[in-house]
């Protein structure tokens, strides 16, 4: 028999919209063409309120909260786009650039960097905070892919299509803040894994060409990621 999901009414930006009670506020937001900034959600995968970019306003909650983890409950009322939630955007972006090493000018993947695009969609004209400028690595040992630490956001799209959708979960994040990183396996060269099946998933829901594809600029990569629902769905109905 099949459950029962109820119906839940609530206002988003003043305007009366419904969704079901296993629906995100973020979810049920694009569903009524209010759009709101992500990084690291991409639809056919779990959400991990990994960027904090879709932070929204609820009334009687002081703090923001990730929509793209939080269910829409019944008479919720949601502000998607105030003062103060572009001042919080602005910082999570400016945060993002200055941790790594993100200068668009120098970089492959400008013009083609889901990072580079929110900046320029939210205002973004400068960083207000000191570059961290660390020593990362470039991990050019597997046949087909490269990995550059120096564009990775920490997003973990990577991560969860490889687990969620491939099955392998080749990919993890090793270290906590500063520190962190994702890895193949125990920390091994991604050549030498024994894990990865080459699928090239990961490569393709890469916001910011961290992965990326040897012999191809960004801009000549295909990312087909309206492959993610589709596999989701096939996924679910084998189990």
């Amino acid at each position: 028999m099949a459950k029962q999901v109820q119906v839940k009414t609530l206002k988003i930006n003043g305007v009366d919209v419904g969704g079901r009670g296993d629906q995100t506020i973020l979810q049920v937001a694009r569903e009524h063409d209010i759009e709101m900034p992500t990084l690291c959600h991409i639809e056919g995968l779990s959400d991990v309120g990994a960027c904090r970019l879709c932070l929204v306003e609820v009334k009687g909650i002081n703090k923001l909260i990730p929509s793209c983890t939080t269910l829409v409950e019944e008479g919720m009322e949601v502000t998607t786009n105030s003062e103060r939630l572009a001042k919080y955007r602005k910082m999570v972006l400016e945060l993002l650039f200055a941790e790594r090493n993100h200068i668009c000018s120098v970089c492959v993947s400008n013009g083609h960097c889901d990072l580079q695009d929110l900046a320029r969609l939210l205002g973004v004209t400068h960083v207000r905070y000191p570059y961290r400028y660390p020593r990362l690595s470039v991990d050019a040992s597997h046949q087909r892919f490269v990995l550059d630490q120096n564009r990775c956001i920490l997003c973990t799209r990577c991560v969860r299509v490889c687990d969620e959708i491939e099955g392998a979960h080749t990919w993890d994040v090793m270290g906590r803040g500063i520190e962190a990183k994702v890895i193949t396996d125990l920390n091994q060269p991604w050549g030498s894994s024994e894990t990865c099946t080459s699928c090239g998933k990961c490569v393709q829901v890469c916001p910011t060409g961290a992965l990326s594809e040897k012999g191809k600029s960004v801009a000549e990569m295909s990312k087909r990621r309206q492959f993610l629902p589709y596999l989701t769905t096939m996924r679910e109905e084998r189990e």
